[in-house]
C-alpha cells in the first residue's frame, strides 16, 4: 500500500484510525460471499461501478473495505470509518475524488444528518467524473437506511449493492484457523470448535478473543490447548 499524502495523513490522524494489518483480500473466508468479493475485485460487471456491502457487525465489511484499500489501489486510496468522522466537519471528504479509490465505512453513523449526506452524494459525483471508485459499507441495505436524500438512496441503489452473510461452521473455522497462522500461532481443531461453541460466531468477536489468546499464550509459554483456552476463557 503505497505511503498516505500529507492531506490523507492528518485526515487519519483527525480519525484516530487503526489499520488492521491482518486485512488482506488473501485471508479472506468469502464463504457464501464469493459474488461480493469478485465485485469487490472488480471482476463482475463494471469494475470501476460503486459498491456498497451490508452486513451485522462481525460480517467482514471493515476487513474488506481495507483490504482493498491495501491491495487494489496501487496508486493511493483513502479508508474513512464515518463512525468517527461524523462529529467532524463533511469537509473531510474535499478533494479525496482525487484519489482512485474511496472507502467510505459505517454509513449508517452518518444517515440522517443532511450536511454528511450532501457530502457522499456530491463525492460520488466527483469520483464519477473523476473515474475513481467508491466503496462503502452499512450495516443496512440503501433501501433501509434512514436517508433524508432520495437523490443519494438513488445513487447508492445504482451501483453493485451486495448483503454479507454469516459464514458457516467450516468457514468460520478455516477463518480462525488462518488468522492465527497469520500471527504464527498453532489452532488445533478441536479448540477452533471449542471456541466457536463459546462465543459469539461472528468474525469481530472471534479475532478479538484470537487477540487476547495469542497474548496469553505468549505470556504462559503455551499451546492454544482445550484445557488452556477454557482457562482464560474463565479468567477473563
Amino acid at each position: 500500500m503505497p505511503a498516505p499524502s500529507q492531506a490523507d495523513q492528518l485526515r487519519q490522524l483527525a480519525l484516530g484510525i487503526v489499520w488492521n494489518a491482518e486485512a488482506t483480500l488473501e485471508q479472506y473466508v468469502p464463504g457464501p460471499n464469493a459474488d461480493a468479493l469478485a465485485a469487490l475485485r472488480g471482476d463482475l460487471g463494471d469494475g470501476a461501478a460503486p459498491l456498497l456491502l451490508y452486513g451485522g457487525r462481525g460480517s467482514g465489511k471493515t476487513h474488506l473495505l481495507q483490504a482493498a484499500c491495501r491491495d487494489l489501489a496501487a496508486d493511493g486510496s483513502s479508508y474513512v470509518p464515518l463512525a468517527s468522522a461524523r462529529d467532524l466537519s463533511p469537509e473531510l471528504l474535499q478533494g479525496l475524488e482525487m484519489l482512485p479509490l474511496v472507502a467510505l465505512d459505517d454509513l449508517q453513523a452518518v444517515a440522517g444528518d443532511r450536511l454528511w449526506e450532501e457530502a457522499i452524494f456530491h463525492l460520488f459525483n466527483r469520483l464519477q467524473a473523476h473515474g475513481g471508485r467508491l466503496l462503502m459499507a452499512g450495516r443496512e441495505s440503501p433501501a433501509h437506511l434512514p436517508l433524508l436524500l432520495p437523490d443519494l438512496v438513488s445513487r447508492l441503489q445504482w451501483g453493485l449493492v451486495y448483503r454479507l452473510q454469516p459464514l458457516a461452521e467450516a468457514d468460520l473455522l478455516l477463518a480462525l484457523q488462518r488468522r492465527a497462522r497469520q500471527r504464527g500461532l498453532e489452532l488445533p481443531h478441536e479448540t477452533a470448535q471449542y471456541l466457536l461453541r463459546r462465543v459469539p460466531r461472528d468474525s469481530h468477536t472471534l479475532f478479538g478473543l484470537l487477540d487476547v489468546l495469542d497474548r496469553a499464550a505468549l505470556a504462559a509459554q503455551r499451546r492454544l490447548t482445550v484445557p488452556f483456552v477454557r482457562q482464560v476463557l474463565d479468567v477473563s
